[in-house]
């Protein structure tokens, strides 16, 4: 496993390497993003608002296979900013209190990446990526289910479609899901994560575990459930900086504040969607969204 992470890490090095040989011309910041759809538009909204509002050249390395590895490329200074999500203080970064209460996961999460790594990890965007537990939209409105905890007067005839990795973990999987909502399904199916989408938009399952932000959850209009019993840490996404950079350039984070608080989890399914559904690029939706908000000067 450790030979398999050092392998991920020495590639995703060599990506950003041979990105900033090729881009020629040094820019002044460079954006650092994950492999999924939603930090890649962020990363483009981050852009355009600096770009528009100081005189900072900005690029963009995309496709970092894990969060991780955006650290670790902040901390060498190949990367500036990034977006990450509260519940990466769950990673063993630094020592933690194990609160799941949100304030406080922020608040750990902001002194701790200051302190350990010398990031400014700045106030939520507004919506958080978690697991999140999902049914069609019908099923709900028939039912009543607004929260995990309806559907438990129907849990024995429900059949739940999972990633088969979370039925394993002890502590955050099912075993313990089941003992703190006193919940067990009457059937199980184990899938790819990739599948459970269209599993329970075809009735083959009743009930799913998705990702809160996801692109599908509005092409199959499916509804998330809430956390009721705040089982799942919150992962509400933040810019995090290079604290020497914003030092030497505060007008960044000037640029970027008027977004905090501004993009709920609607707001993102539906630029996500965008992307991944109507294949629009990221730039394009970024660009579009922000002069819909009138965030642009030019």
């Amino acid at each position: 496993m450790k030979k398999l992470k050092w392998i991920t890490t020495l590639v995703g090095l060599m990506m950003i390497i041979a990105f900033t040989s090729a881009c020629g011309i040094k820019s002044d910041i460079t954006i650092g993003t994950q492999t999924y759809t939603e930090t890649k538009i962020i990363a483009e909204i981050y852009k355009a608002l600096i770009e528009d509002q100081t005189d900072l050249k900005v690029d963009i390395i995309p496709d970092l296979a894990s969060s991780s590895l955006v650290i670790n490329a902040m901390k060498k200074n190949d990367v500036q900013i990034s977006t990450l999500y509260t519940g990466e203080i769950f990673n063993n970064h630094f020592p933690i209190s194990g609160t799941k209460d949100r304030a406080e996961v922020l608040k750990e999460a902001q002194e701790g990446f200051q302190e350990y790594f010398g990031f400014t990890w700045m106030n939520p965007l507004g919506f958080e990526n978690t697991y999140a537990f999902t049914v069609r939209q019908d099923l709900a409105e028939t039912n009543g289910y607004t929260k995990i905890s309806d559907v438990k007067k129907d849990m024995a005839n429900m059949k739940l479609g999972v990633d088969t990795t979370w039925l394993e973990r002890s502590t955050d999987g099912y075993p313990a899901f089941s003992k703190a909502y006193d919940i067990k399904f009457g059937q199980i199916f184990p899938m790819e994560i990739s599948l459970v989408y269209s599993a329970v938009a075809n009735e083959q399952v009743d009930i799913v575990l998705a990702y809160s932000t996801d692109s599908r959850l509005k092409a199959y209009e499916l509804q998330t459930l809430q956390d009721d019993k705040q089982f799942f840490p919150p992962y509400d996404a933040s810019p995090v900086l290079r604290s020497d950079l914003l030092k030497e350039h505060p007008e960044i984070q000037d640029a970027i504040t008027p977004i905090i608080g501004k993009l709920d989890a609607d707001t993102m399914i539906s630029l996500n969607y965008q992307v991944d559904i109507e294949k629009k690029s990221e730039r394009e939706v970024a660009i579009a969204y922000l002069k819909e908000q009138g965030l642009l000067k030019s």
